[in-house]
């Protein structure tokens, strides 16, 4: 299955608390940091709503 890798590009001060908190449910703390998930619509509804904060990458899963 697919994977995402999803990286905080842009602090969340300024922005609205939903997407704060979008954020923060994806796993990101820290500008910079990447966590990976998988690829499933909920996740990439997640990215969606916060896709000028983030940025993806997708890769293969071994």
């Amino acid at each position: 299955m697919a994977k995402l890798a999803v990286t905080l590009k842009k602090s969340t001060i300024g922005f609205a608390r939903n997407q704060r908190r979008v954020v923060e449910s994806l796993g990101l703390r820290k500008l910079h940091q990447t966590v990976e998930h998988e690829d499933t619509p909920s996740i990439r509804g997640m990215v969606h709503k916060v896709r000028h904060l983030v940025e993806v990458r997708e890769f293969e899963s071994s």
